[in-house]
């Protein structure tokens, strides 16, 4: 048999359309929030690390000991010693 030719014996079915009126299901982020304690020790360490970094470089810093402070449990110190060797 060609390839060319209109046979539809081998063509799959068109997958069935999504419900009307439903919107696609998102994700829940199951993260934890920074305590309060580790908000008030990230932003001493961000006054004192950020002097002379630019805007970006900021921004990058502290969304990195963020995700380490939330996800690893890591305090501070910890959290900027894993960026900086890495």
């Amino acid at each position: 048999m060609s390839s060319y030719g209109g046979s539809t014996e081998s063509a799959e079915p068109a997958p069935a359309p999504a419900p009307e009126g439903t919107p696609p299901v998102k994700k829940k982020r199951e993260g934890k929030k920074l305590t309060d304690k580790q908000k008030k020790d990230l932003n001493k360490h961000m006054a004192k690390v950020g002097k002379d970094m630019s805007l970006s470089e900021k921004k990058s810093h502290r969304m990195k000991m963020m995700s380490r402070m939330r996800n690893k449990d890591m305090t501070v110190n910890k959290a900027h010693k894993d960026i900086m060797k890495g």
